[in-house]
């Protein structure tokens, strides 16, 4: 059987706008793409991380678009450093999130694909506290090493198919997603990466998650599996 060709991807500048400020993305978009996700991060690992780009480029090569934002501005980044405050500010990240998941509706080459979020550490809580809010346009969650519980009570109220990814080594983070797992009403899941810590950094570590993601969306956005 021939080899499925690699999909040629168009790397793509995003300038959304949202109250005072301008969040800055990038938007990489396979030939004939089938879906598109979302990152979603609080502070400290934006739309250059290493970590992000890599899982994208594994959901690129699946024809899985992905918009790679920052939801705070240099200046938050910034300000956050030494309060560290915006990055536990669920209700604005996820307000900002809102203002994407938009924008992705709205943009001619993304206004028809189906919507997932992939998020981390308290980024994680902002998606699914969109997902609870915006049913019809959130069609699954992956979370990294994520803080779901930050989403608080509206948990029992996500619709969207919810995986969640913690690395064995994460003791407390594990607990917080099982507490999480727990207020889950929709199809879910827990992943627990052995040996692996909070930033997966570790050999074949992050492949594992980059895997574990595109299964999920692909099962979950499309019909390809």
């Amino acid at each position: 059987m021939a080899e499925t060709a690699e999909p040629i991807i168009d790397y793509r500048s995003a300038h959304i706008p949202t109250g005072q400020v301008t969040l800055e993305g990038t938007l990489n978009l396979p030939q004939e793409a089938v879906a598109v996700v979302l990152f979603a991060h609080g502070s400290g690992s934006g739309r250059q991380s290493p970590r992000n780009w890599h899982v994208a480029n594994v959901l690129n090569q699946a024809r899985l678009a992905t918009l790679l934002i920052d939801l705070l501005t240099p200046e938050e980044e910034e300000i956050d450093v030494f309060t560290g405050e915006l990055r536990f500010d669920i209700g604005l990240l996820a307000q900002r999130l809102v203002t994407a998941t938009e924008w992705l509706t709205q943009y001619a080459d993304t206004r028809w694909l189906p919507i997932g979020y992939f998020g981390a550490s308290t980024g994680a809580a902002a998606a699914l506290r969109v997902a609870a809010q915006r049913p019809d346009h959130v069609g699954t969650v992956v979370s990294r090493g994520g803080r779901p519980d930050l989403a608080g009570t509206t948990l029992p109220l996500v619709r969207a198919p919810t995986l969640l990814i913690v690395g064995g080594n994460d003791l407390q983070v594990i607990e917080l997603n099982e507490e999480a797992l727990r207020l889950l009403r929709c199809e879910k899941d827990l992943v627990i990466i052995p040996g692996a810590t909070h930033l997966f950094e570790e050999p074949g570590a992050l492949d594992e998650v980059a895997g574990l993601a595109r299964w999920w969306f692909l099962r979950h956005l499309t019909r390809t599996v």
